[in-house]
């Protein structure tokens, strides 16, 4: 099979070396920071007095994450925040000074590293004018390729009316957005240690999903490009209950005047699911032209073999280069890796 077009992974995360003081008015802001770890290549994120999460400097050396990418077999990154980062908590003007640093950060890493890393910035979605504002800045001034969005603001779906200019900012700008899972409902069920990312995320993620969809978000705004992390969570398996509802209850029907199938194949999602057989269900639910590649580096969860996952689905290799890369391409609205 040739494989000549390369593998662009749509999903991996960075966090800055070190972050800048905290400069502005408040009192006990939950503002991150970094702290040596027991291993001399690990960091410690500190949030609130806390260690957040220890990650490898991977994370912001961009010379041994392309040394590890070519391990995995791939060529070009699309890189966004540790999710945590977007701090949807803070005061508007203290998430502002965040996301103004991040976004400057990662448009100096994408300048130096063009032909390997694609980055998506950050935005105080809190405050929705001063979020277009900084869309604007990153997207138009600092050259990003979009955002990365958290899949609530402080519990309000992304579906929510508030968010409409956002999001017709979003469309008119040309943005890629990219929707992980960040805090997520649900957690009060949950039995046992370590369980938020494995079972928690994807519920998260199908939610926000579907807030996309009841809302008409997706058919008034035919032109935005929206990707979701994990397969776009639990809603491949909701949708056909979602469908059915809208073909038999007004209710429902009154919310959508597209029927709901047709508004998820406008959706991107990454093909992290970890399996064949539910990455062949992703096909048949969004189509060949709706998944792209994506691996969660460089956390523990991450796929550390991307290729081998698509090249398992012995698919023909017009659809193969789909899913490796020109289905990503066409959500960053790009035609190649060297524009």
């Amino acid at each position: 099979m040739n494989h000549c077009c390369g593998l662009i992974d749509v999903h991996t995360h960075w966090i800055p070396e070190q972050f800048p003081a905290y400069v502005g008015a408040r009192k006990g802001v939950a503002w991150p920071s970094m702290a040596p770890a027991s291993h001399a290549c690990d960091r410690h994120v500190m949030i609130e007095g806390k260690v957040y999460r220890t990650v490898p400097d991977t994370s912001w050396d961009p010379d041994k994450r392309a040394k590890e990418m070519a391990q995995m077999g791939v060529t070009h990154q699309v890189v966004s925040p540790m999710p945590e980062l977007l701090s949807y908590w803070l005061a508007a003007e203290d998430a502002r000074m965040l996301t103004r640093f991040m976004n400057e950060e990662l448009a100096s890493l994408q300048a130096r590293h063009r032909k390997q890393l694609t980055c998506l910035g950050a935005v105080p979605l809190q405050d929705v004018n001063m979020a277009i504002r900084e869309l604007e800045r990153a997207v138009g001034d600092l050259g990003l390729a979009g955002v990365e969005l958290g899949t609530n603001v402080n519990g309000k779906p992304l579906g929510h009316p508030d968010f409409q200019p956002f999001f017709a900012a979003a469309e008119s700008l040309g943005a890629a957005i990219f929707v992980h899972a960040l805090r997520p409902a649900g957690m009060d069920r949950l039995v046992g240690e370590g369980l938020e990312q494995v079972v928690a995320f994807p519920g998260e993620v199908g939610l926000s999903a579907t807030s996309l969809l009841t809302s008409g978000l997706m058919a008034r705004h035919p032109g935005l490009r929206i990707a979701f992390s994990h397969g776009g969570g639990a809603l491949p398996m909701m949708l056909p209950r979602l469908q059915h509802a809208w073909t038999q209850m007004p209710p429902v029907r009154k919310l959508m005047d597209m029927s709901p199938r047709d508004m998820a194949r406008k959706l991107f999602v990454d093909d992290l699911v970890y399996d064949r057989k539910t990455i062949q269900f992703l096909l048949a639910t969004y189509g060949e032209g709706q998944v792209m590649a994506g691996t969660d580096y460089p956390f523990a969860i991450l796929d550390k073999e991307p290729a081998r996952r698509i090249d398992d689905l012995s698919l023909d290799d017009a659809t193969t280069r789909l899913l490796r890369h020109d289905n990503a391409l066409r959500w960053l609205a790009r035609t190649s890796l060297d524009e």
